[in-house]
C-alpha cells in the first residue's frame, strides 16, 4: 500500500527544544520527636529581593502543585507555605486540597490592635475549609487573642527568644491553646534537648536539615492560549469549546492534567480526558487556574515547534481512530497519546519519568512506552507521516486497515486544524 507523498511533507522530526522553565524552590524538613519528617516548609528561591508578596506566594503554591520535575517536592507530607494577608484572600487556594497545606500567617506589626478583628473572618473561613494555620510566637500576645483558637501550629524561633522567655511561652501556649509547638532555628544539640525537655514535639533547623534546593520544572503554555481560555470561561462557553482550546496547546493540556490528578487536588479517581477535567473542575475553578497559570506563562504568543508537532499528532491520531471505527471515548485517548508523545522532549526527561508525573490510561501508557496496542499503531503511523518513512507508513496502515486516502485526508485536516489555532 503506497502513500501519497505530497500531504506527508509535514513537520520534520522535532528539534530538541521544549517550552519549559525552571523554578528554584527550597524545602526544609520539619520533624517530630522521633526525627520522622512530618512536613516541609517551602521557600521561593526564584524571586529577586528579600521579601515575598502575594504574587510570589501564588507562584510558589502553583509550582508545588503542578511542577514537572522528577523529584517530588513534598510527596504526601504537609506543605508549610509562608503567606501574606493579601494572598490569603486569593482564589488560588481553591485549587488545592486543604488538609495537607499549612498556611503560615504573618503577624500584623504595629497595626495588630486594629487589624486582628478585620482579618479574623478570612482566617476562620480558611480553617473551616480544612487548611491548617501556623503562627509565630506573637500569636500568644493579648492583641492576638481572637486568633489563638485557630492555631494548629505555633512556631517558636530560637534565634529570637531568650531561654527564660521561651519557657514562659511554652507553658502559656500549652495552657491556652491546642496548637502543636514547633521549635525552629534549632542549630545545636543543646537547643534541641532544652526545648524537647519542656514538651516541644516538633522541630525545624540546621541541626536536623538545611533547606534543600529543588529545581522544579514548569511547562509553560503560551499567553495567547491562556488568555483564550480565560475569555471562554468568562463567556461561559460550552465544554466542547473549552475542550477544543485545551487540545490546541500541549503545555496547557499537560498543566491541567498534572494539576487535577495531583495529590494536592484530592481527586478520588484518575481523570483521563480533557472533557472530564473541564467538567469536574467547573468554570469557577477553571478561571482561577487559568489566571494563576498566566502568572508563570511565557510572553511569546507562538507555540514551540515541539508543542505544535504534539498537537498535530494528537489531532491526527484522533481523526484516524474515528476513521478506523473507534468510539469517541477511545478517540479521546488517541488524542491524549498523541499530544503527550513528545512529553519527554518538552520536559527534558525520559518518557518513563515523564509519565510518572501524570495518570494516563493503560493503553496510552503502553503506546507511549512500547508502541503497542491500537494506540501504539496509531502513534507509529503519525510518526511515519512526519518522517516520510514509507515502510513504517505501510506497516502501520496495513495493521490498522486504513487506506492512504484516509490517512492523508486526516493528516491534511490535522494540519489545517492546527494552522487555524488562534483564528
Amino acid at each position: 500500500m503506497s502513500s501519497l507523498p505530497a500531504p506527508r511533507t509535514c513537520p520534520p522530526d522535532p528539534p530538541q527544544e521544549h517550552s519549559s522553565s525552571v523554578a528554584l524552590i527550597a524545602r526544609q524538613a520539619i520533624v517530630n520527636a522521633q526525627h520522622v519528617v512530618i512536613g516541609y516548609e517551602l521557600f521561593n528561591r526564584s524571586r529577586s529581593g528579600p521579601t515575598h508578596t502575594a504574587a510570589t506566594d501564588v507562584a510558589l503554591v502553583f509550582t508545588a502543585l503542578s511542577h514537572a520535575g522528577s523529584d517530588e517536592l513534598v510527596g504526601k507530607k504537609l506543605i508549610f507555605v509562608n503567606c501574606t494577608h493579601e494572598s490569603l484572600a486569593g482564589g488560588h487556594l481553591e485549587l488545592i486540597e486543604p488538609d495537607k497545606v499549612v498556611l503560615e500567617i504573618p503577624p500584623l506589626g504595629h497595626a495588630a490592635s486594629e487589624e486582628v478583628a478585620t482579618r479574623l473572618p478570612i482566617l476562620t473561613s480558611l480553617r473551616q475549609r480544612g487548611f491548617h494555620l501556623a503562627f509565630n510566637h506573637t500569636v500568644l500576645q493579648s492583641a492576638y487573642a481572637p486568633w489563638l483558637p485557630l492555631a494548629d501550629y505555633i512556631k517558636l524561633d530560637l534565634s529570637l527568644l531568650a531561654l527564660d522567655q521561651l519557657a514562659v511561652l511554652i507553658k502559656y501556649a500549652k495552657r491556652h491553646s491546642q496548637a502543636n509547638l514547633i521549635a525552629e532555628k534549632v542549630e545545636t544539640a543543646q537547643q534541641y534537648d532544652m526545648v524537647s525537655s519542656q514538651g516541644v514535639q516538633l522541630f525545624q533547623g540546621y541541626w536536623f536539615a538545611r533547606p534543600a534546593l529543588v529545581h522544579a520544572k514548569l511547562v509553560t503554555p503560551t499567553q495567547t492560549s491562556i488568555l483564550g481560555l480565560i475569555n471562554l470561561v468568562r463567556a461561559q462557553a460550552s465544554t466542547d469549546e473549552i475542550e477544543d482550546l485545551l487540545k490546541k496547546d500541549a503545555g496547557l493540556a499537560f498543566n491541567l492534567m498534572r494539576l487535577i490528578n495531583s495529590s494536592g487536588f484530592g481527586m478520588a479517581r484518575e481523570i483521563t480526558s480533557f472533557r472530564q477535567a473541564v467538567m469536574l473542575l467547573g468554570l469557577k475553578k477553571l478561571f482561577r487556574w487559568a489566571a494563576l497559570l498566566l502568572t508563570t506563562s511565557r510572553s511569546s504568543g507562538t507555540p514551540s515547534s515541539v508543542g505544535q508537532t504534539a498537537v498535530v499528532r494528537g489531532r491526527l491520531m484522533e481523526l484516524l481512530a474515528l476513521e478506523s471505527g473507534m468510539e469517541q471515548e477511545d478517540a479521546d485517548q488517541a488524542f491524549v497519546a498523541g499530544i503527550f508523545s513528545l512529553l519527554d522532549i518538552m520536559l527534558g526527561l525520559p518518557m518513563e519519568a515523564a509519565l510518572k508525573l501524570l495518570r494516563v490510561p493503560g493503553p496510552v501508557e503502553e503506546a507511549l512506552m512500547h508502541h503497542t496496542g491500537v494506540l501504539g499503531n496509531l502513534l507509529s503511523l503519525a510518526q511515519a507521516c512526519e518522517s516520510n518513512d514509507d515502510d513504517a507508513f505501510d506497516r502501520a496502515a496495513s495493521v490498522l486497515r486504513l487506506s492512504s486516502q484516509q490517512i492523508n485526508g486526516a493528516h491534511l485536516q490535522a494540519l489545517v486544524w492546527v494552522d487555524h489555532i488562534g483564528d
